[in-house]
């Protein structure tokens, strides 16, 4: 329980340093943002008028106390150029980002953890696979892989939409074409990685003593693989997993760009170029949350699997 209690701790202490560090980034500048706003044919009073208005002209720390405050109680704050308030925004796009990442982790563990034990087990052509993929993934970015699966399945096949969310309430087959191909393109690398350290854990777990005392007992060989090696092995793979998640928010920033999904990425992306703060500060702000949860349950799964790791 103090490990998970020591856990929780670190991810406050995290998000609060990594949210000041973002808001002294984004909000030190507070004639940039003006003039961001109102446009480089402002005149140089509009501009001090407009910070003056935002309270840009107060210090950074107080501003970002009263932003901390307002962000506790789930206000992020307003559009500069909208007026929307960011958790409006965020409300209808999170789900899908969410979406897309929950789904890949899913297919991810699943394969990773068939494709690893298959090619410690059984080597030969499925460990030359798992390499081959490894390497398609490390060396391919996602959008990439989102390009070639649009022109081959969505442009040439058309199978899938090439763009487009359509929601699960709307149509819950028109929900799974439309993920299936943006699902895909951050499955290939998520895969590579995690099998990758799947296969090196069950490995190692397979060279242990107990591994041949089980074996020496007679116990049918699928029994000791899945219920005391993969036991055993499982501990880094999850670990891989849980800290892949930023890796699949970050990329899946670039395949809703390419689909044109509706999501949290495409709406980072946009307000970056805009120059909209505040949509910037709350994206970051969720997509840090999403990451420390998803941390956390991998360190929670990890304790029930390994006892050993309770008491660290």
């Amino acid at each position: 329980m103090l490990p998970l209690l020591k856990s929780l701790l670190r991810s406050a202490a995290i998000l609060l340093l990594v949210s000041f560090a973002t808001f002294c980034l984004m909000f030190g500048n507070g004639t940039g943002i003006a003039r961001a706003i109102l446009g480089y044919q402002a005149t140089e009073s509009d501009v001090q008028r407009k910070v003056v208005d935002l309270g840009l002209d107060r210090p950074l720390l107080v501003q970002f106390s009263d932003w901390l405050v307002n962000a506790v109680t789930g206000n992020l704050g307003e559009s500069f150029f909208t007026g929307q308030t960011v958790t409006s925004a965020l409300s209808t796009r999170v789900p899908v980002t969410l979406t897309l990442v929950i789904t890949t982790l899913i297919f991810t563990l699943i394969l990773s953890v068939l494709l690893g034990v298959a090619a410690a087990v059984y080597g030969g052509w499925l460990d030359k696979l798992l390499q081959f993929i490894s390497v398609l993934g490390a060396a391919v970015p996602p959008f990439i892989i989102a390009i070639a699966l649009v022109f081959t399945f969505a442009i040439s096949i058309r199978l899938f939409p090439a763009t487009g969310y359509i929601s699960p309430d709307r149509s819950f087959g028109g929900w799974i074409l439309s993920i299936t191909l943006p699902v895909v393109a951050l499955l290939i690398g998520s895969v590579a990685s995690a099998a990758s350290q799947f296969r090196g854990a069950v490995l190692d777990a397979l060279s242990k003593d107990f591994v041949r005392t089980l074996r020496a007992r007679g116990l049918k060989e699928s029994h000791v693989i899945f219920r005391h090696v993969l036991r055993n092995a499982g501990g880094p793979g999850l670990t891989v997993l849980s800290l892949q998640t930023l890796g699949l928010l970050g990329g899946a920033i670039f395949v809703e760009q390419v689909m044109a999904l509706p999501g949290m990425g495409q709406m980072a992306n946009q307000s970056a170029q805009q120059g909209d703060v505040p949509m910037v500060m709350g994206t970051v702000v969720v997509t840090i949350i999403i990451v420390l949860c998803v941390n956390f349950l991998g360190d929670l799964a990890t304790s029930v699997l390994n006892p050993k790791a309770r008491t660290r």
